[in-house]
């Protein structure tokens, strides 16, 4: 037997042992995970509003923490509340608006469908077929999958009182960083400089940096997008503009903007014959659906100095990687890869280092051509 067995296996043992405490204390911790992501991503994007709510209260952090988490209230818990309030309200209208679609038929399509250039036939042939065939056919067809739609609608309203909990969870969460933020923040720089030395310290404010770039850029440009696309909605006359806004903004997070929502609307008024009020919405949608152009990369760079398009990717691949809160992730981890690996690539080498390379070099050169073949 080998004498240095045991002193191999200690190690070995406690690494085990530390990995089964983490993963213990991840599955335990599990259920308040996604609420304390967002409460930290909170919390960091509006940390500067926080010192100036400080002081312009005297420097005291106990009404600057009330002020800025009755503020996170409002923006989480009453636009779902109003939402959820909408929709429950509007229950029966939704149901008789289904039964009249059922029932409703599609006129032939008038001359200009076919003069579109690129898609004008297969658009006026489509168009065609369906006010042939109708809803009611095309509903039949549905049917099978209406079980399935039900059940998946059933499920949704069902999350929505674990949502409100988690939403609270994370305002609750909010406060406790808001209180302490500054022990928090030097405890996890400590942390990455245990991990990597001064590097690893710079890639946690590095991570807080793009956290605020995400925030300031993406989130503030689909909150004022959404406001602005429900305020063209609400004037147009439209029903639903709660619920039609908090579906813009959630499609300016995701990336999609808000056409989505304001294009149908636009159809909508003009067969409705408000042809007056779809040419406003029409133009109200195209300054609203190319705000972000410029709005989005200014803000950007007032939260960090990164690519534009590492952002984006960020946000689009982490919302599909890891749902609604990977908006925040995806962009953080990239922001903080790509900043090390840009370290790495431009750190000058060692006076050792630049003396070997170039003796090596010399040595190439110097040295005889082998790959010629010897002369006959």
């Amino acid at each position: 037997m080998n004498p240095n067995e045991p002193e191999m296996a200690r190690p070995v043992l406690a690494v085990l042992f530390l990995c089964a405490l983490i993963a213990a204390s991840v599955w335990i911790l599990r259920p308040f995970l996604p609420a304390l992501i967002w409460a930290t991503m909170v919390v960091i994007a509006t940390w500067p509003l926080l010192l100036q709510v400080q002081r312009r209260l005297g420097n005291r952090r106990t009404p600057a923490v009330i002020a800025m988490t009755l503020l996170v209230l409002l923006i989480l818990v009453v636009p779902l509340s109003l939402a959820i309030a909408t929709l429950v309200d509007n229950a029966d209208r939704i149901v008789e608006w289904g039964k009249d679609l059922t029932e409703f038929r599609l006129p032939l399509p008038p001359a200009w469908v076919g003069e579109l250039p690129l898609v004008g036939a297969r658009a006026e042939e489509a168009w065609a077929q369906l006010a042939a065939v109708g809803t009611a056919e095309l509903a039949a067809k549905a049917a099978p999958y209406a079980g399935n739609l039900t059940k998946w609608f059933v499920s949704e309203i069902g999350s929505f009182g674990l949502v409100f909990v988690q939403f609270l969870l994370t305002v609750a969460l909010s406060a406790i960083l808001y209180a302490s933020g500054e022990r928090f923040a030097a405890g996890v720089r400590r942390f990455g400089h245990r991990l990597g030395g001064a590097r690893g310290e710079s890639a946690v404010v590095l991570a807080g940096q793009a956290i605020r770039a995400v925030a300031l850029g993406v989130g503030i440009t689909a909150f004022v997008q959404s406001i602005l696309g429900g305020i063209g909605l609400a004037i147009a006359g439209l029903p639903f503009v709660p619920v039609l806004t908090a579906l813009m903004f959630m499609c300016c997070i995701a990336q999609l903007g808000p056409a989505l929502v304001l294009a149908p609307a636009v159809f909508w008024l003009y067969w409705s014959d408000s042809s007056g009020w779809g040419t406003f919405l029409l133009v109200w949608a195209i300054f609203v659906g190319t705000m972000d152009n410029f709005l989005r990369p200014l803000l950007i760079r007032q939260g960090a100095d990164l690519p534009l398009l590492l952002i984006l990717a960020g946000v689009i691949g982490g919302m599909l990687a890891f749902g609604l809160v990977g908006i925040f992730v995806g962009p953080v981890v990239l922001a903080v890869a790509y900043t090390l690996l840009e370290a790495w690539i431009n750190e000058r080498p060692s006076a050792a280092e630049e003396a070997e390379t170039a003796a090596g070099v010399v040595a190439v050169i110097e040295s005889p051509d082998h790959s010629q073949p010897p002369a006959s």
